[in-house]
């Protein structure tokens, strides 16, 4: 009886996970609406003083998020205090939303993906990834590994949609 071959092993694609790209460290945001006086004012003597008793070691080891969910006009120093602060104990932070901040990070992954393994070869990007913004990563990822791959496929090694091959 003839042993079953594993076609997709043999046949050198390199499958990537668009799920591997995900940051692996917790997100938190902190709101500055929760720092308003009366829910409209910055008082810069109230800020400071809670930028003092804040507990900033609470976000030691993650990603931050600084927002304010009110629409009120935040002055610049006030997120520029708080990143003062985070810079100790965050792996990283910014001003803008969850998604902007996993977007952030997405890409840092992806750009830190070394592309020697991958010079020459033929890349199958996985199609059902868990990932919050899977066009913008997989897009990043094509950016990333065009100039030196092979070719570039989406989908499922049954089932690609050629993306990329080189001439």
């Amino acid at each position: 009886m003839e042993s079953i071959k594993n076609k997709v092993k043999e046949s050198g694609l390199i499958q990537l996970d668009m799920a591997d790209f995900r940051p692996k460290m917790p997100i938190v945001g902190i709101d500055i609406s929760n720092q308003l006086w009366q829910g409209l004012v910055l008082k810069e003597k109230d800020f400071r003083l809670w930028i003092k008793e804040h507990d900033w070691s609470q976000y030691k080891e993650k990603a931050i998020f600084i927002f304010c969910s009110t629409d009120a006009i935040i002055p610049t120093w006030a997120f520029m205090l708080i990143g003062s602060e985070l810079s100790s104990f965050a792996i990283y932070y910014e001003v803008g939303s969850a998604a902007e901040l996993e977007k952030s990070l997405i890409k840092q992954n992806i750009e830190a993906l070394a592309l020697a393994p991958f010079i020459d070869q033929r890349i199958i990007v996985k199609g059902c990834a868990e990932i919050s913004c899977p066009e913008f990563a997989s897009s990043l990822l094509v950016k990333h590994l065009r100039p030196v791959v092979k070719a570039i496929m989406f989908g499922e090694p049954c089932s690609t949609v050629p993306i990329y091959k080189k001439r």
